[in-house]
């Protein structure tokens, strides 16, 4: 199906030879408008994919390049908590896979457990828990793309982790560095549920990214994950956190997100 797939999206976009794919979370679609010579590809003309129902998710597959670089974007994703099996992001990675793509970089909109990690600022993803209790590799295994029990010690590739934080630290722009903790929703987590995911190591919670994660992982793709800090968890201040705050909050990190990631591509590609 994914060949398939990855066939009709090399025709209708015209792909050279990518090597970099991004997904963009809530809010997060700035880097798209950086991009020169894009060509847009709805997920809607794209057999049997779904389309995010989400405020701030384009739901689009976007072909350009940064720097001279070409790049791959999914501008918006789709959500375990719209209705979706964990398949249907196993496949939407397989594809990308299918077209060439070594590195992925991927992106959320994340609630802070940690009061050092304020929102508006980036924390990179040094690893993740897997609390949505769903799995994109559940069911038979494509022995083709991966083996059947993938390790994830290395779901986050160190040696590009470091390279972010090298070129953070160059230009200048100040990130946290720590665990992503993967949750269902699409409630915001209770105050006791975020006292228990911060007694467990996480340091930022969402309800994306880690799907993506695993079947990247398991076909022996690169990864660097980013989550743009949009807003405390329940309990840690007084107002009580919202959609409309984490699309805000991103839309104001979106230009450092964007600095960042096109110098990481400038140095990658």
């Amino acid at each position: 199906m994914s060949n398939e797939v990855a066939e009709l999206i090399k025709q209708k976009l015209g792909l050279k030879n990518p090597k970099i794919a991004v997904i963009l979370g809530s809010g997060l679609g700035d880097l798209v408008e950086s991009m020169e010579d894009k060509k847009r590809l709805s997920y809607k003309d794209i057999p049997n994919s779904p389309t995010s129902t989400v405020a701030g998710h384009k739901g689009e597959l976007v072909y350009g390049t940064l720097c001279g670089k070409e790049v791959l974007c999914m501008n918006g994703r789709v959500h375990l908590y719209e209705g979706f099996d964990p398949s249907n992001i196993a496949v939407a990675i397989h594809t990308l896979k299918d077209l060439g793509i070594e590195t992925l970089i991927v992106t959320n909109a994340a609630g802070s457990l940690n009061k050092d990690i304020a929102p508006g600022s980036l924390m990179l993803i040094n690893d993740h828990i897997n609390f949505s209790g769903r799995n994109p590799l559940v069911g038979p295994n494509d022995d083709f793309y991966g083996s059947r029990f993938p390790a994830m010690n290395g779901a986050y590739t160190q040696s590009l982790l470091e390279k972010m934080k090298e070129i953070a630290k160059r230009e200048q722009i100040k990130v946290h560095e720590g665990v992503y903790l993967m949750v269902l929703g699409p409630n915001f987590e209770t105050a006791a549920e975020v006292r228990m995911f911060t007694k467990m190591g996480a340091d930022a919670v969402g309800c994306s990214t880690v799907p993506e994660v695993l079947a990247a992982a398991h076909c022996s793709m690169q990864v660097i994950g980013i989550s743009v800090i949009t807003n405390y968890g329940a309990g840690m201040v007084q107002n009580a956190p919202s959609h409309l705050e984490t699309l805000l909050n991103a839309n104001k990190a979106a230009e450092t997100l964007v600095k960042l990631i096109t110098a990481f591509i400038k140095e990658e590609g």
